[in-house]
């Protein structure tokens, strides 16, 4: 594929996305310029396969949220509203950083790929586990004490919503491995994901309900976690 036919796949895609986004009120205009810039660092610094690997979680987040979207209003007693752009980063900055690493490290490349996919799968796994879980779940208990809990709040688990968030990370393990081959890098990818979604939960249930952390931060650190622990799994 010349880069010619590349740069006009990737503006399509791109401005597929920000059209899609805006038009459901998935994001804020400046929420969509922040998934650009993101989109288009991820390019130079990865090829096709990290704008593929963000449009995944994109999706799989946006059908996880959308999915009887009322009745998760009614348990959360909020009214959706679109994504800005703090919140864009706070699941798509890690992988930003990780590329900008890439463009200034290149010999380690592979290694920080590998990370990239890890916060995603993290993002991935934490909205598939929290949207359905809280609609799928049977019983829901706080993480830290392991007692029954309030389904919704901040560090509440279920197991439905944990196997969910397993299946979330998977999808975008197995879009990295379609592309680099399979082998350990899947399960690297994928306990990225699922170490990363834990201690989302751990970080909700200890720091965010205190109001030490904010949502966001939250989300930024476990993508964070994620990409380390399958970094130290390679």
């Amino acid at each position: 594929m010349s880069n010619t036919t590349q740069y006009i796949l990737l503006a399509l895609l791109l401005t597929l996305g920000v059209v899609f986004a805006l038009y459901k009120r998935k994001l804020t205009p400046l929420a969509a310029i922040t998934g650009v810039v993101t989109a288009l660092l991820l390019y130079m610094a990865t090829g096709f396969i990290g704008v593929i690997l963000m449009t995944a979680f994109f999706i799989i987040g946006t059908l996880a949220t959308s999915h009887k979207k009322a009745l998760k209003q009614k348990i959360e007693q909020t009214d959706a509203a679109p994504r800005d752009a703090r919140q864009v980063l706070a699941n798509s900055g890690m992988a930003t950083l990780l590329a900008l690493m890439i463009l200034l490290m290149p010999e380690y490349k592979a290694l920080f790929m590998l990370m990239i996919a890890a916060a995603f799968a993290t993002a991935t796994g934490d909205t598939a586990s929290s949207e359905l879980g809280m609609v799928y779940g049977k019983r829901f208990y706080n993480i830290i004490s392991l007692k029954k809990d309030i389904r919704g709040l901040d560090g509440v688990i279920s197991l439905e919503g944990t196997l969910l968030g397993v299946a979330g990370s998977m999808l975008i393990a197995a879009i990295y491995c379609l592309y680099f081959g399979w082998g350990w890098a899947f399960a690297a990818i994928t306990m990225g994901g699922l170490t990363g979604n834990l201690a989302d939960s751990i970080l909700g249930a200890v720091l965010e309900r205190k109001h030490y952390l904010g949502n966001n931060m939250v989300n930024f650190l476990a993508t964070l976690i994620g990409a380390v622990a399958a970094g130290l799994m390679a």
